[in-house]
């Protein structure tokens, strides 16, 4: 069985992250994590990448990206308050506002082809029904969009319009793909007076997501009032391996990060020759981010769930479209953070089995 459903990289860790691991172990320093040094390394990464300034004391490290959004709606929502999400998108959105208590108000993107679009009139009745938070995951997962200033600038002025919180889950914004600029969201947002959250993380640029760290970013004076009242144990989940290997990555792991990103570059291109030659008629739009492919299954005919084909004739393990929301029915993801070879391999079983 090839795997290439799990959102990691077949790739070995960063230098100066496996460093600073091994420092860690050889000084025996395994005890609580200590993040307030990694509050400032990641306000001189912000502004180094992103040309954003950060002030450190609105960074608050927490486990992880999902552990964050909990928190978040916690904190600033309230039980059965409404939060849109735009699927296809990350299946755990769905999972972690109910497990919030919340409800999931389901605002599908606009698909032409396989290039993505925000239903402005969608998302505008949820806001003024049903929504008190947007959800938004930027750079998109599964399909690869990168929010363009516009984009988020729109989206903003109609958040203020109806009193909306966005929640920004940028965990991939390390993995933009030249052509496209990842613009944090929380830089158009502050100066139009809204409420936002960002939510980021070293996890998926330099695959250390099982090391427990992530920063959760206050975008406004209110926002960070409210998280000075987070519960403690919220940064005592955090795992002190991953405090290290993330403030590593920040400070010292740009030069692995641009290897790995020509690596994953052509990897992208890889997979777009190799399924026109061999499975054309499966949809591919390139993206812009990630090292996730959407790829539209549906005129292979193998129903909802074509991953299960997949698993089924080929031992080809992607995700499951489905798992997406409903408008991932036909569709599955593929991870090419692998070699080329895999990929080869992936989609000569896959053309076999279709």
């Amino acid at each position: 069985m090839l795997p290439l459903f799990v959102a990691e990289m077949d790739f070995e860790l960063a230098p100066a992250v496996s460093q600073a691991l091994y420092d860690a172990i050889e000084r025996s320093d395994t005890g609580y994590a200590w993040p307030p040094a990694l509050r400032e390394i990641f306000s001189r990464y912000a502004k180094n990448c992103f040309d954003w300034t950060v002030p450190a004391e609105r960074v608050f490290v927490v486990n992880d990206v999902m552990g964050g959004v909990t928190e978040t709606l916690r904190a600033l929502t309230q039980p059965g308050d409404g939060v849109a999400i735009m699927p296809p998108v990350y299946p755990p959105f769905f999972e972690i506002v109910r497990t919030a208590e919340r409800h999931v108000v389901e605002v599908e993107l606009l698909r032409d082809g396989m290039q993505y679009a925000i239903n402005w009139d969608g998302l505008e009745r949820a806001f003024a029904r049903h929504a008190k938070a947007l959800l938004l995951c930027h750079p998109h997962n599964p399909v690869g969009h990168v929010f363009a200033r516009a984009e988020l600038e729109r989206l903003a002025a109609l958040a203020r319009s109806y009193g909306v919180l966005v929640i920004s889950d940028e965990i991939h914004a390390p993995l933009v793909y030249p052509g496209a600029a990842h613009v944090p969201f929380v830089m158009v947002a502050e100066p139009q007076g809204i409420d936002s959250v960002t939510l980021m993380s070293a996890s998926k640029g330099w695959n250390i997501a099982g090391l427990k760290c992530a920063q959760m970013i206050a975008g406004s004076s209110r926002v960070h009032e409210r998280f000075k009242q987070l519960p403690a144990d919220v940064t005592d989940r955090i795992g002190h391996l991953g405090v290290i290997a993330t403030a590593a990555a920040y400070a010292d792991g740009s030069s692995w990060l641009r290897t790995t990103l020509n690596r994953l570059d052509e990897n992208r291109r890889l997979l777009a020759t190799l399924l026109a030659r061999q499975l054309p008629q499966i949809g591919y739009g390139v993206p812009d981010a990630t090292y996730l492919a959407w790829l539209d299954c549906r005129a292979l005919d193998l129903g909802d769930d074509p991953a299960q084909a997949f698993i089924d004739r080929g031992k080809v393990a992607l995700s499951h479209g489905p798992d997406f929301g409903a408008a991932g029915r036909g569709f599955t993801r593929f991870n090419f953070a692998t070699t080329p070879e895999i990929i080869s391999e992936a989609v000569s079983r896959m053309a076999l089995s279709a």
